[in-house]
């Protein structure tokens, strides 16, 4: 054999659109969407002809079942088919959450961005799950002065959050998680009466993006399915064309990220 093609090389595909059933809490099915699927893989020279093919066929062959839940096991036949030595496979799809109103209690369907991501390196080695969401929410504007009346105001933030974990993780608790340590949830509709609510609450009250990410995070630390987890807000001010961020995470190398009995 020519020694020339024994050296490894990374091929991929990118944003495959493709109906999915993903992980939900409310519904046992799970919610049928439609995801951008991206699968790259580490495969030997000699296969680089038919990489393509062999994604296409697997994604098809699986058309009926293909979701979170059947790619811990689906997973697998990439790294046979296409003789490779890791796969990674990400899911990005948009998942809707139904919340109620806060004072007319009216419903309303919010879509929330979610990525999952299932990466494998061997046939005996564990698939590992990365779940990421990006919520939107309502936090108070660093530069407001509490001292003055009515100087309080809002600012549009967006928290993503990143884990991995040894069990599934469901969007609609991380949803929950962000709604109740920000100053306001957000919504896709509100009547006038929701409106006054809300807008009253930013005046008022006071949570900054760094005490809600502070607040997150001691939660997530006290979650010992977490091998990991990374959460980072994005805030959007109204003078500014700008975003900034703050964040947080818990990994391998981030010893002092977690809880204090873990160090």
């Amino acid at each position: 054999m020519n020694e020339e093609k024994r050296f490894l090389v990374d091929v991929g595909m990118r944003d495959l659109p493709f109906p999915i059933d993903v992980l939900s809490k409310t519904d046992p099915k799970g919610q049928r969407t439609v995801a951008n699927i991206s699968i790259d893989a580490r495969i030997m020279h000699e296969f680089e002809a038919d990489w393509i093919d062999t994604f296409i066929k697997i994604v098809h062959r699986h058309r009926d079942h293909i979701g979170t839940a059947s790619l811990r096991h689906n997973i697998g036949y990439y790294l046979k088919e296409l003789n490779a030595t890791t796969v990674k496979v990400t899911f990005e799809y948009p998942f809707f959450i139904e919340k109620l109103t806060p004072v007319s209690r009216e419903k309303c369907l919010v879509k929330y961005n979610c990525t999952y991501i299932a990466k494998v390196p061997s046939l005996d080695d564990k698939v590992k799950i990365f779940f990421r969401m990006s919520i939107p929410c309502i936090t108070t504007y660093p530069n407001s002065d509490p001292a003055k009346a009515r100087s309080l105001f809002g600012q549009l933030s967006v928290v993503d959050i990143e884990t991995e974990s040894t069990k599934d993780v469901y969007p609609e608790d991380l949803l929950a998680l962000v709604d109740r340590y920000a100053l306001a949830p957000a919504y896709s509709f509100l009547t006038k009466e929701d409106q006054e609510f809300i807008i009253e609450k930013i005046h008022s009250e006071k949570k900054t993006s760094v005490v809600m990410i502070d607040e997150i995070k001691k939660e997530l630390a006290g979650d010992k399915a977490l091998a990991s987890y990374c959460v980072q807000c994005r805030n959007f001010g109204i003078l500014h064309s700008y975003s900034t961020m703050v964040g947080t995470e818990k990994s391998w190398w981030v010893p002092f990220s977690g809880e204090d009995d873990d160090l």
